[in-house]
């Protein structure tokens, strides 16, 4: 993903995690673990002087969207993705039914 506002965002699956970038510098990082059809988000970090920008939200959306493209089950142990998702619900049909209470997604 690229913009005209120099944001990028990279899956960098050797170091599992998903990380945005600004005109060419790490501003975080968004962890997973995966299994064949299962990606489980468990750490989120935006470094602190790019914080207040909205590039958590960016990062987040961008994965959740590789995610649904690869009909992947989404599992948001981490707290960023789980209030991401929450205030957007399109993205709960991503987190299978068996655990969307467990996440207060129910």
């Amino acid at each position: 993903m690229a913009a005209a506002t120099g944001v990028e965002v990279l899956d960098a699956r050797e170091r599992e995690r998903y990380e945005i970038y600004v005109d060419g510098a790490l501003a975080g990082f968004s962890e997973y673990k995966s299994r064949p059809g299962v990606i489980a988000f468990v750490h989120t970090e935006i470094e602190p002087a790019f914080r207040g920008r909205g590039l958590g939200d960016v990062l987040i959306a961008h994965a959740l969207e590789v995610s649904r493209k690869q009909e992947l089950d989404v599992l948001p142990f981490c707290p960023f993705v789980l209030g991401y998702i929450e205030r957007h619900r399109e993205y709960a049909e991503l987190v299978p039914a068996a655990y969307r209470e467990r996440f207060g997604l129910g």
